[in-house]
């Protein structure tokens, strides 16, 4: 049966779900991540802690968004200036609606392209976030692609801060030694989940507007991005020729 492109948007939106539990479960166990690590990583969230831990791009620096004590300290840590907002992970785009309002089009293509994955997308932000998360009108936000931190999300119930794991100005670091050598013990708890396989920090592309706007290279190609918002107008314009 043939869908009509405003359907196929739906679609896409429909079909990144979250990640299956059991699934990720799995593929922790392959990466022999003990789940005690897991789950001493989620309290120490719960209870206001910054803890590092690995994802698909570098390792990342992180603490329950909704904790405005711990998102001070990750500030504090990372001796990042405060006018300088910090991008949120979540494990499923379910929860974007939470964090971005109007959410473009474009976005919704883009997130069904690469989430999970190495994209930050930039989105007008929801009138209810705190002011400490988004003191301007937009919010960063991803879906990583690495069972650690989909994991915690889905166990803590919140996004999370997915700051890179380095003081500002330095390299970002693809492993837990490297974390300790940065950070010392100026954060709670670091789960060592191996050397990250991206090696890069994500792409960052502002999609409040067309043409989207890449902000910051990363991992993601810009002839991907671009390749994709080539994909998005040719949608667009079969909908205007469905609609006439």
């Amino acid at each position: 049966m043939w869908v009509k492109p405003a359907q196929a948007f739906e679609f896409r939106k429909k079909r990144i779900s979250a990640p299956d539990k059991y699934r990720a479960i799995l593929a922790l166990t392959k990466m022999d991540i003990l789940p005690r690590e897991i789950e001493k990583g989620v309290e120490i969230l719960k209870k206001g802690g910054v803890i590092a831990f690995p994802t698909d791009t570098v390792y990342g620096l992180g603490a329950d968004a909704f904790n405005a004590t711990a998102v001070e300290r990750i500030y504090e840590i990372k001796k990042r200036p405060r006018h300088q907002q910090l991008p949120l992970l979540i494990a499923d785009i379910k929860q974007l609606t939470t964090l971005a309002n109007p959410i473009p089009e474009i976005a919704w293509f883009l997130a069904s392209r690469f989430w999970p994955g190495g994209l930050t997308l930039v989105l007008p932000k929801t009138d209810s976030l705190p002011v400490y998360l988004a003191s301007g009108p937009t919010i960063a936000v991803r879906v990583p692609n690495h069972p650690v931190c989909l994991a915690l999300i889905q166990h803590l119930g919140n996004p999370i801060i997915g700051t890179s794991a380095n003081i500002s100005g330095q390299p970002s670091v693809l492993t837990a030694e490297e974390v300790g050598q940065q950070l010392g013990g100026k954060i709670d708890f670091i789960i060592n989940g191996g050397e990250c396989p991206g090696g890069k920090e994500s792409t960052v592309v502002d999609a409040t507007h067309e043409p989207p706007v890449i902000l910051r290279q990363g991992i993601m190609p810009s002839d991907e991005i671009d390749k994709a918002y080539k994909e998005y107008l040719e949608v667009n314009s079969e909908v205007h020729c469905y609609r006439l």
